[in-house]
C-alpha cells in the first residue's frame, strides 16, 4: 500500500510518499508544491490545484491522509488555510472517496514521538529513526511524513472511519476522520 502525506499550506505544501507492507514502513520519496507569493491567494489557487494534480497524477497513490486544521492566532492564516485544504480535498475526493484521511496535529504528533505537544525536532528525529535519514527541504516537507507514517500505523484501527468529540484530556476517541 502507498501513502501520501500532505501537509496544506497556501504558500508552501509539503507531500511525502511512504510505502506500508505489514508492519514496515518504508520511505519513497517526498517534496514540496511551492506557489508564486507574488500572486494574491485567490489567484494561486489555479496553481495549487493544477500542481496537486500533477503530483497525484505522477505518484498515484492507494491513500492520502491530511493533516487537519490547526489552531492558528491569524483568522486571516486560517480561512487561507481551511479554503487550501478545501482545493486540495475537492481536487482528490472523486478519484480518492473513501480513500482520503486527516488526522490532528496531536494525533500526527503523539503517533510519531509519543507525546501530542512534541515540537518539530523530535518529530523530524523520529523520522530518521523510523525511515533513515532524510534531508527534508522543509518542516512542510517532514510534516507530510509524519503525516503519512501517523496513517500508516493507524489505518488498520476498528474505529479509523468513526469520528468522536474530544475528551476533558483532549484525546479523540477515535484515530481519524475518513472524508468522502
Amino acid at each position: 500500500m502507498i501513502v501520501l502525506g500532505i501537509d496544506p499550506g497556501s504558500i508552501t505544501t509539503g507531500w511525502a510518499l511512504l510505502e506500508v507492507s505489514g508492519n514496515k514502513v518504508s520511505y519513497l520519496k517526498s517534496g514540496i508544491l511551492k506557489f508564486d507569493t507574488k500572486k494574491e491567494f485567490l489567484n494561486r489557487t489555479l496553481e495549487m490545484k493544477v500542481k496537486l494534480r500533477d503530483l497525484i497524477k505522477d505518484l498515484n497513490p492507494d491513500e492520502i491522509s491530511l493533516e487537519s486544521l490547526i489552531f492558528v492566532k491569524s483568522p486571516t492564516a486560517l480561512i487561507k488555510l481551511a479554503q487550501t485544504r478545501g482545493i486540495i480535498i475537492s481536487e482528490l475526493v472523486e478519484k480518492y472517496e473513501n480513500k482520503i484521511f486527516e488526522y490532528s496535529p496531536n494525533l500526527v504528533k503523539s503517533s510519531t514521538t509519543g507525546h501530542g505537544h512534541a515540537g518539530k525536532e523530535s518529530v523530524r528525529k523520529f523520522l530518521d529513526m523510523a525511515l533513515g535519514k532524510i534531508d527534508y527541504q522543509t518542516h512542510d516537507e517532514s510534516d507530510a511524513a509524519a503525516i503519512a507514517f501517523c496513517h500508516a500505523m493507524n489505518r488498520g484501527h476498528k474505529k479509523l472511519a468513526t469520528t468522536k468529540r474530544t475528551n476533558a484530556k483532549g484525546l479523540s476517541g477515535s484515530l481519524a476522520h475518513k472524508i468522502g
